[in-house]
């Protein structure tokens, strides 16, 4: 008889193989989390060592506070603070040949020089940087260097994405985080409030208009191989700075180095720190004044402008002589400094002192910024300084004071200080009453036809009727003035029938073209800036261009003199 045993034998061995190879697969499982561990171990301990060995307390500056973001008046980005890698070296920690990683530094990061990075590595400074902002790519590939003195960190770093739009405006912040200049300045305790981190700030500045104004005044400069420019939009019934443009320009992302030497700093605000004598753009001041002051007592009220005006050794006289008697329209229309000057003699010294403190010309210009500079006041007001003072001779202030002047000349005779901060809706200055309502109204009058009939004529844009003056006066410099240098300034204002903006280019020692006819006045290189500017932004800023839209002007026309056969 035969006994069976392999099934259950079999059944057996089954069950063990099946428990050993759970337990087999159990074991692979768990040295598979333990070698996962320690690799994450050691990633974790790479990452300290990289970013906190190396980084802010090996030498790194300490991480500059969150700033808020600075926006337009419509919203877009101005300033932002970004979370941007850092690339750093610490020198005593070289390990590889200070020449070989030298010249691998200067390769990926050509900034520098070879010889400067040998100096760095070479100075044995605890630490020193190399790169802000630097983008992930350059990060790889300085990393791939595989020098360990390298170090590499995330801060928070301070963006101005448009770049040099504004820059004047904007100004820039230091290494520390801290504003240095500009609104960046005026405003940093308020972007590094804890409290408001996250509520941008909107300035009055529209990117559109900057933009445009930039451009253009920039265009003008290079054409007429100025050694400066300057520009702004002013809104006259708030005192809002829609644009600021001061040339040469910077970029806030890259402070520049100014040399000594250097004939104009690209960080200086032409528009609130240059002071100049702007010339003839005094002249609708100086009238208006005299309107109200009872000095003026009729735009038909007739001067003698046939003979130069003697005051001493001097002579005041006009550039294109009439040669006959004018009134006041004409006056504006000829921009003759006779005339003028005699309407101040009759106003007398202390009445246009008086003037020229009520429009804010004394001091410095009266808005946020800390870049202004003062007005240089006469230090004698004797006959001669108040009837040259008169057509912009004599008293130099910067071109901002000149716009907040000519917001009150048109907006009903109300002086306000200017803002580069957003104003909401009824929420303007008080200012202070200047000018009387129906000499503003005068005044739009007068400057409108400048623009039609006199020296603006190139300042007209079809459409957007547009008023002005223009100003030529012959540099300031040591010992006198410069017979071939001026500063050409056009102050306008748009559109007359319902004045809303001033607008001022200026232009700083323009020199004549071939289209100018070798002409450098402010009627042949400013008037035109002025033109292209509004007819680029007038529709961006709701005017919008009306060919049957104007101010009345029949009136005034009637006024000027023509030529026999004229008609």
């Amino acid at each position: 008889m035969t006994t069976l045993v392999a099934r259950p034998a079999r059944a057996r061995l089954a069950g063990q193989r099946h428990h050993s190879i759970a337990v087999a697969h159990f074991r692979l499982m768990l040295l598979m989390l333990l070698f996962i561990g320690a690799v994450a171990a050691v990633a974790v301990r790479l990452a300290w060592l990289t970013f906190v060995s190396n980084g802010p307390s090996s030498g790194f500056v300490a991480a500059a506070p969150v700033r808020a973001d600075i926006l337009d008046r419509n919203g877009e980005p101005l300033a932002q603070t970004i979370d941007a890698w850092s690339i750093g070296i610490h020198p005593t920690k070289l390990l590889g040949d200070p020449a070989h990683v030298a010249a691998q530094l200067a390769q990926l990061m050509p900034e520098r020089s070879e010889a400067d990075y040998r100096r760095i590595l070479a100075s044995g400074l605890t630490f020193t940087y190399l790169r802000h902002r630097a983008m992930p790519e350059l990060v790889a590939q300085v990393n791939a260097l595989g020098e360990p003195a390298v170090a590499f960190a995330r801060e928070p770093e301070r963006l101005y994405p448009q770049t040099t739009l504004a820059a004047h405006v904007l100004g820039y912040t230091n290494r520390s985080g801290k504003g240095a200049a500009g609104m960046e300045r005026v405003l940093d305790e308020r972007l590094t409030d804890p409290a408001m981190r996250g509520q941008p700030v909107a300035l009055s500045i529209d990117m559109r208009v900057q933009a445009a104004m930039e451009s253009e005044l920039f265009a003008a400069m290079q054409k007429h191989s100025a050694e400066g420019a300057a520009g702004l939009v002013l809104d006259v019934d708030t005192g809002e700075v829609i644009a600021l443009a001061s040339m040469p320009v910077y970029n806030p992302n890259k402070v520049p180095f100014v040399p000594a030497d250097a004939p104009i700093n690209p960080r200086r605000n032409a528009v609130t720190q240059g002071v100049y004598e702007l010339g003839s753009t005094f002249k609708p001041l100086t009238i208006a004044a005299a309107i109200d002051d009872g000095v003026v007592t009729s735009m038909t009220k007739r001067y003698d402008a046939t003979q130069p005006i003697a005051i001493g050794r001097y002579r005041i006289k006009d550039d294109h002589p009439a040669g006959r008697w004018l009134n006041v329209p004409e006056t504006l229309v000829h921009s003759s400094n006779i005339v003028t000057a005699r309407i101040a003699d009759e106003m007398g010294q202390a009445r246009m002192e008086k003037l020229f403190r009520d429009v804010g010309f004394e001091g410095p210009p009266h808005i946020e910024l800390r870049e202004r500079g003062s007005t240089l006041w006469p230090t004698s007001w004797g006959r001669s300084t108040t009837l040259t003072t008169a057509y912009g001779h004599g008293i130099a202030v910067t071109p901002l004071q000149l716009a907040c002047a000519y917001a009150a000349l048109v907006n009903g005779g109300i002086w306000r200080p200017a803002t580069l901060l957003r104003v909401d809706p009824g929420k303007a200055a008080k200012g202070r009453r200047v000018f009387s309502a129906s000499t503003s109204e005068t005044m739009r009058h007068l400057l409108r036809l400048v623009v039609t009939d006199g020296t603006g004529r190139r300042a007209n844009a079809p459409g957007f009727r547009i008023g002005g003056k223009t100003g030529t006066a012959e540099k300031a410099q040591v010992g006198g003035y410069s017979k071939t240098s001026n500063v050409s300034t056009f102050a306008a204002v748009f559109p007359m029938d319902h004045p809303r903006y001033v607008v001022i280019a200026m232009l700083d020692a323009p020199k004549g073209t071939s289209d100018t006819f070798g002409f450098t006045s402010a009627a042949w290189t400013a008037a035109p800036v002025i033109a292209r500017v509004i007819s680029r932004t007038g529709p961006m800023l709701g005017v919008m261009p009306d060919e049957e839209a104007d101010v009345d002007n029949s009136a005034f026309k009637a006024l000027l003199w023509k030529a026999k056969g004229e008609e």
